[in-house]
């Protein structure tokens, strides 16, 4: 009897939903250092995203308007043969401008491959004529040809074999930071399944009490459900916080040409990792659901 009159006054007191539920002990840490773990780990996959998005993005517009010529003649008639060259594309239709690459940048080029004391003068390095499109382009393979009947020495290359690998690569690196997204969510779910089921088992006898003064399933999920959806909610919040400041800490990529020293977020960006916290609480809320009316049917 003094449970069940226990039971009762817990039914009509104000906070009986919260109540119900264990405020400490080995649910509640699980639950919470999940969900900070888990979401401090997704805003790096949200970073890795946005920034490989970018990345494509730019690499694609950056290389598609952007083209190349190279023109390798005897001794005599190179200057000849770049002079016709660049007249040819500045009157050809969607060429923005053509401009020869002078000596002392095509040393700045090739230093990294050949070294900086390498004499490039004395070497039979091509002419290169750095071409840029209009954003309606030009007709390619028009002027291709035009270019191998006038100068057969030029050859024009508009790094679609260089493009395509880059882009590819960026694209790749967004669906693997996607799905490591979705592993995140998949695991948060998981974590708080288990952290609900082993709370529910650790009450049995209170949920025996409620069912016998009248307390319907749903009211004991409802308390389940509210508080675990609180603490994830409230742990991805803390972890997305960690995870942003992680970010703007790692070095700008200006700063040291790195490729994943660019990894973060830009402008409106930084407002993404903010959106965890709710997408976790609706797993927890879905998840914990789920779980307590399993639990619930097997205590039957």
């Amino acid at each position: 009897m003094t449970m069940v009159t226990a039971g009762l006054k817990l039914l009509r007191s104000r906070h009986a939903m919260d109540t119900i539920v264990p405020h400490s002990g080995f649910s509640v840490w699980l639950t919470v250092l999940a969900s900070v773990t888990m979401s401090f780990l997704a805003v790096f996959a949200l970073a890795l995203s946005v920034t490989t998005a970018q990345l494509a993005m730019r690499w694609s517009e950056s290389l598609a308007r952007n083209t190349t010529v190279r023109i390798l003649a005897p001794a005599g008639q190179q200057r000849l043969q770049t002079e016709r060259a660049l007249e040819i594309l500045r009157a050809t239709p969607g060429v923005a401008s053509a401009q020869a690459i002078s000596p002392e940048d095509l040393q700045t080029l090739l230093t990294p491959w050949l070294g900086p004391d390498t004499p490039i003068d004395t070497l039979p390095v091509p002419t290169l004529i750095d071409v840029i499109e209009t954003p309606n382009g030009y007709d390619t393979e028009g002027l291709r040809l035009r270019l191998a009947a006038e100068i057969p020495s030029a050859v024009l290359d508009d790094h679609e074999r260089w493009r395509r690998p880059l882009v590819d690569a960026a694209n790749h690196l967004q669906r693997l930071g996607i799905l490591s997204l979705g592993l995140i969510f998949l695991t948060t779910a998981i974590i708080v399944s288990l952290a609900a089921q082993s709370a529910l088992s650790a009450n049995v006898q209170v949920i025996h009490v409620l069912r016998l003064i009248g307390a319907r399933d749903l009211y004991i999920v409802r308390a389940f459900v509210r508080r675990f959806t609180r603490r994830a909610f409230w742990g991805a919040l803390v972890g997305a916080l960690f995870g942003m400041a992680a970010v703007a800490l790692i070095p700008e990529a200006a700063d040291t040409q790195g490729f994943l020293t660019g990894l973060g977020f830009q402008g409106w960006t930084w407002l993404i990792p903010l959106f965890l916290a709710p997408i976790s609480g609706a797993i927890a809320y879905l998840a914990t659901r789920l779980a307590a009316f399993h639990s619930l049917k097997g205590m039957a």
